[in-house]
Order: structure tokens, then sequence, then C-alpha cells
């Protein structure tokens, strides 16, 4: 014991390997918060706000669903696939419109209406005009877009006032909405 006190080389290893390791952690420690934080701030969120969702059944039995999905995250949005009642609607029954932009806030939160002959260049609200989707549909940050389905899969007269739901596919997640089915008389 008493050679260690008077060595003054023994208290310095101590010292020393103490240093290294409160250095090891606390390098450790910056190292993982600077990449937690190059990781969270670089990486936008994706978020879809879909609204204003319909499905009406005419008298004469055929089908027709609208919704609204307006992009409110910071990066554009791939809509990869649209679903109503689970089953998957094919592009060549898919209409859509892209809101113009200066359209105003009154234009934007308006309801969707049945579209009696829904046909590309119809009016289908957002004082826009319907276009066949082909594929997949982008939706820049910021943008709304409309999209009308015709004949959507296993929605026949019998569901009116049953509840269905609407589910949007992106690359990063799956939007969904209920409604219920209404019915709608054709004016004669």
């Amino acid at each position: 014991m008493r050679n260690i006190l008077r060595n003054r080389l023994a208290l310095s290893t101590v010292v020393t390997t103490l240093i290294i390791l409160v250095v090891s952690v606390l390098l450790a420690g910056v190292v993982t918060y600077f990449a937690i934080n190059v990781t969270s701030t670089r990486v936008q969120e994706e978020s879809l706000q879909v609204s204003n969702q319909h499905i009406w059944v005419a008298s004469d039995g055929t089908v027709q669903g609208a919704i609204m999905i307006t992009n409110t995250g910071g990066r554009d949005v791939v809509i990869s696939k649209i679903a109503v009642r689970g089953q998957t609607s094919a592009w060549t029954n898919v209409f859509y419109a892209l809101a113009n932009k200066t359209l105003d806030a009154t234009a934007i939160t308006a309801d969707l209406a049945y579209v009696d002959s829904l046909a590309a260049a119809s009016d289908i609200g957002l004082n826009a005009t319907a276009t066949l989707a082909t594929g997949n549909l982008v939706l820049a940050s910021g943008s709304t877009i409309v999209v009308y389905i015709t004949s959507p899969d296993s929605i026949t007269i019998n569901d009116i006032g049953l509840t269905v739901a609407f589910t949007v596919f992106t690359s990063q997640a799956m939007y969904y909405k209920e409604t219920n089915v209404n019915a709608y008389n054709i004016p004669a």
C-alpha cells in the first residue's frame, strides 16, 4: 500500500482510464445524437387528407364513387391503388381531376356530386375536367385531386344504406375512409 501512494504513476493510470471511458461514452452519445438528427430532419412525412367520400347507386343500377384527396405532407405522393370495399378499382374505371391552384377555399371544401355521364372531359368538381387514369396518380405536395370511380366492384343496389370503405394506397401508407352507400334517382 505504501508503494502505491508514493508511486506517482499509479494514480495517473486510474485517472487516464477514467478519462478515456468518459470521452468514449460522450463520443458515442454525440454520434448517436447526430445520426438521429440527420435522419429525422431529412425525412419529410407523407400525409394525405381523404374527404368528401361518396358511393351512389343510381335507380338504373349504375354505381359511382367519388373521393377528394389533399396532400398535406411535405413530399409528393404517388397513389398506386384505390380500393372500394377491399376490391381494387381498375384504372380504366377511374377518372380524376387535379385542383387548379387558383381556386379559393370554398371550391376545395365543396361537396362532390353525382355526375350523370362520367367520361373524359366531364366537369367533376373543382372547376376541372375529368381525365381517365392510365396508371398511378401523382399528387404534388399541397395539391388536391378529385377521383371518380365508375362501377366499383362488389357494390349493388342491395348495398344502399350500408357502410363501405375507400382505401387509398401509396408507397408508404394506406388511407382508410368509410361512407354510406346512397341512392341516386336519375332525373326523368
